[in-house]
């Protein structure tokens, strides 16, 4: 399905005039719009880049009984441009041609008739000439246009569009200067399928539109609408990142679900305030669980710790188990507190209390080889013949030893006919396990209980992982579907368990980076076929969940050049223009909570598609559009946002000496 991202075409046209925002301030730029549907769309470019606004009246000659194959186009200025290769290849005689030709012609000068009120077509030549419309499909209508558009001699045209097929913009790219495609579904179905609001444009509203841009031109550099002073007015306090009990405990409500994100994996504002607003919903709101995007067994290991069921003797040690690239995103000084905090709490209660403690549970994927030894593992403790079996199934991944690199190296010959898929090997073990289920929970009441759902858990991650590893080689978005959708099914598994322990419904808080909680449907990842965990729980729970985002202007962060590569302590650049991050930096505040139900002016702002920054544990700010920014509705993506305009690095428990010293200044050597 394609996914809408603009609210209407006035939106579309917000996000295109920040995507044409070099061209501010051009010498003889216009902005020329294909009626209609093109023209609201043409309205916002020309207004917020402070040039002027026309149409440019283009019909496509149809063939008879064919009208989507043009033979041609008649336009602006009686210029007229035929297809050759369809007219000789359809063999369509000169009077089919030249009746199309009057047809079209007394169509033309009606809406110029309509649409320019007696005011004179603009001179191109010389100029450049920005042309919009609504969106393309085939992009026939546009490509008569830019053949027409020719004919006047202007110095660069430009095609400017909300929404098209990849291969349509290629195409169109070499017949312009320049093709600017705000997203490009992919599969495309339609352009209105792009838009929640695609009503017909009416030769009314073109008219008064031209003539609001006729009478009141907007000055170049032109300020945009006053979104700053309305967030100004309807944002609330935080400390640190955290609001007060009042404002979180009003934002939360009744709510079993609270996914609370992150705009980079190592930030510590953003690891300390979700771990302070998490420890207030289990004191006071009674949550039981903290699911964050980490591996199931490396995280169980410090639930066991939480709980007091460790060999572990200090919080430190429970975390030695996330030896995974990127290590710092759980062994970092914010998480030990945390896991020292959960520790401490539920010592309160004792042994015969067990349900009242919390705990911390993984929804990733990752762990294929850990889980296969997770399984082996618990089977030899509770039914050695079961733990022989396992082995044998699981040894069509033996060719591999260990980590991560092995899965992707398995995934890879998997996917490409070179080794074994073992598909059906663990397909086998998960359903072996679930048919002695009942057997080995019955032995030891509530702790063989939580044992068996993690290794029924382990089961069913290394059924996912190597499907993961397999498609990853195949389609980033297929792979990445396949990864939240696992995330978010053990959500559900987690959030069953806990509330047939407990016997009421359990109350979970997630930790996940915003790409993953933020509703994608209201996204640019949603144009490439993507979901997430945010709009999974939505659709599964929609009146039961919050979703909470996080931005920051500038600072530091933890992340690496490259995957794999050392922690280092980057510089953040300053967030670019268009994006909702300089938008809340004009604000003036140091920080601030949106609570979208409590700002609806705010949320209307925040309903045009605008640029948001995403660092997960690589960061890379010399191609930081391409690598970071995508477009997204922001307040339908998140129930509310915490903004904190400079934020510094997540300290990792082991610091490298590239972390210590910091990233070297733009300005070195003069600047050391």
């Amino acid at each position: 399905m394609q996914e809408r991202l603009f609210r209407d075409r006035r939106d579309a046209g917000q996000v295109l005039a920040g995507l044409l925002e070099h061209h501010r301030g051009a010498p003889g730029l216009i902005v020329l719009a294909l009626p209609r549907g093109g023209v609201p769309v043409a309205y916002e470019v020309a207004a917020e880049l402070g040039a002027p606004l026309d149409v440019f009246l283009v019909r496509k000659l149809g063939v008879p009984g064919q009208e989507e194959v043009a033979m041609g186009a008649i336009a602006d200025g009686g210029v007229l441009v035929l297809n050759d290769d369809v007219i000789r290849g359809m063999g369509l005689l000169p009077v089919t041609v030249r009746a199309a030709v009057e047809r079209e012609g007394r169509e033309l000068l009606r809406r110029e008739d309509a649409y320019r009120e007696g005011r004179p077509a603009p001179e191109l030549a010389g100029r450049t000439v920005i042309l919009v419309d609504d969106g393309l499909a085939t992009g026939a209508s546009m490509r008569a246009a830019i053949h027409a558009l020719r004919r006047h001699r202007p110095t660069r045209v430009v095609v400017a569009v909300p929404a098209a097929p990849e291969a349509t913009c290629q195409e169109l790219s070499d017949m312009v200067d320049e093709v600017v495609c705000a997203t490009t579904p992919s599969p495309f179905f339609a352009v209105g399928a792009s838009y929640w609001d695609f009503a017909q444009t009416t030769d009314e509203e073109v008219r008064d539109l031209l003539r609001v841009a006729s009478r009141h031109p907007a000055a170049p550099g032109a300020q945009p609408r006053g979104d700053v002073a309305v967030i100004r007015a309807e944002a609330a306090p935080t400390e640190d990142g955290v609001p007060s009990d009042e404002l979180l405990f009003d934002l939360v409500g009744d709510a079993h679900y609270v996914l609370i994100g992150e705009a980079s994996h190592g930030t510590h504002e953003f690891y300390a305030a979700r771990a302070r607003m998490t420890r207030r919903l289990i004191e006071e709101r009674g949550f039981c669980a903290v699911a964050a995007e980490a591996d199931w067994p490396d995280a169980y290991r410090v639930n066991r710790y939480v709980r007091g069921r460790s060999e572990d003797a200090t919080a430190e040690e429970s975390l030695r188990g996330f030896r995974r690239f990127p290590t710092w995103m759980w062994r970092n000084a914010a998480v030990l507190d945390f896991a020292g905090w959960l520790r401490q709490h539920n010592e309160r209660y004792g042994r015969d209390d067990e349900r009242a403690k919390a705990g911390f549970y993984g929804l990733d994927l990752y762990s294929l080889y850990r889980s296969v030894e997770e399984v082996i593992t618990y089977l030899d403790r509770v039914d050695p013949d079961a733990a022989a079996r396992a082995r044998e199934r699981y040894s069509c991944f033996d060719h591999y030893q260990g980590g991560e690199d092995d899965a992707q190296s398995w995934g890879f010959e998997a996917a490409f006919g070179a080794g074994e898929t073992c598909e059906q090997e663990v397909v086998d073990q998960l359903v072996d396990l679930q048919r002695h289920a009942s057997d080995y929970a019955r032995r030891d009441g509530l702790l063989a209980e939580d044992e068996l759902f993690y290794a029924h858990q382990n089961a069913l991650l290394v059924r996912n992982a190597a499907e993961y590893y397999r498609t990853m080689f195949g389609g980033q978005v297929s792979s990445w579907n396949l990864r939240d959708r696992h995330m978010t099914e053990t959500l559900e598994a987690l959030s069953e368990h806990l509330s047939r322990q407990r016997g009421t419904p359990a109350k979970v808080v997630v930790w996940e980076h915003n790409s993953h909680i933020g509703d994608a449907r209201v996204t640019e990842a949603a144009s490439r076929g993507e979901v997430n965990v945010g709009r999974l729980v939505r659709e599964a729970h929609p009146h039961d969940c919050r979703l909470l985002g996080f931005t920051t202007y500038t600072g530091t962060v933890t992340a690496a050049d490259d995957w794999g590569g050392p922690a280092e302590r980057k510089r953040v650049r300053p967030a670019l223009a268009d994006s909702v991050e300089e938008l809340f930096h004009e604000v003036g505040e140091k920080e601030f909570l949106l609570a979208f139900d409590h700002a609806p002016r705010t949320a209307a702002a925040l309903r045009t598609a605008r640029l948001e920054r995403a660092i997960g544990v690589i960061y890379r700010p010399h191609t930081e559009r391409a690598s970071h920014y995508f477009r997204a509705r922001m307040a339908d993506q998140f129930d509310a946002v915490i903004h904190i305009d400079e934020t510094r690095a997540l300290e990792p428990l082991e610091r490298t000496a590239r972390w210590t010293e910091g990233e070297v200044p733009e300005t070195y050597p003069a600047g050391v």
